[in-house]
């Protein structure tokens, strides 16, 4: 829900005056309300996580199906808001919080429960809160976008981490090893090549500023 709309983006005076004729985006229009329903969905699953002792395997797939739900609308509030120019400023700000808290939440709960290794969780939850920071660092300069393998990565973690929360046994308990071995991977990669990225888009901007002045 960080995109740009096309319409504003696309430049020039025939897309500004479009983008001033637009009317004004209500706050409470579908992607803010599947993106509310996230934030509000946390402290349900945390309960549920821990209900029973945080092992029973009722309640956990409880949590998975909280889990799930959060998932879920993490894909199509972003979707909706690009393709039906959606956009507000509390999206933008609320859409990151959300997907951090829910993940942030059941990474915790893992790991307090000793299901996960905490330097797993510490890991994850670094790259993620550090990558959101550095995009509000040089959001002055521009926009970085989505890669390819950032959506891999959060397939991947939103898998893992649900195979995870269910109370797996055997083959799929060493299945999911190996599923978040490869989470692992790929938020460490993709991170770095986020740092990457910022860094070329502050020294850019930092340059354009310059010569601008001149």
């Amino acid at each position: 829900m960080t995109d740009i709309p096309a319409s504003a983006a696309s430049g020039g005076p025939m897309a500004k005056s479009k983008t001033t004729a637009a009317r004004p985006v209500s706050l409470w229009n579908i992607a803010n309300i599947l993106t509310m329903v996230r934030l509000l969905l946390v402290p349900g699953f945390v309960f549920l996580m821990v209900a029973g002792g945080g092992h029973d395997p009722a309640w956990r797939a409880l949590a998975w199906a909280a889990f799930s739900i959060a998932m879920i609308t993490d894909l199509f509030d972003g979707e909706l808001a690009r393709r039906y120019d959606l956009v507000t400023d509390f999206g933008k700000i609320a859409d990151p919080i959300a997907d951090k808290a829910i993940m942030g939440a059941a990474l915790i709960c893992l790991s307090a429960l000793s299901d996960l290794p905490w330097w797993v969780t510490g890991v994850i939850l670094f790259r993620e809160i550090g990558i959101t920071v550095m995009r509000f660092w040089v959001i002055r300069h521009g926009v970085i976008p989505a890669s390819r393998g950032g959506k891999l990565k959060t397939l991947a973690q939103g898998v893992a981490v649900g195979m995870y929360i269910l109370a797996l046994t055997g083959p799929l308990a060493t299945l999911r090893w190996w599923v978040m071995a490869v989470a692992v991977v790929l938020t460490v990669g993709t991170g770095l090549d986020y740092v990457r990225q910022a860094l070329v888009l502050r020294k850019a901007g930092r340059s354009g500023e310059r010569a601008h002045e001149r």
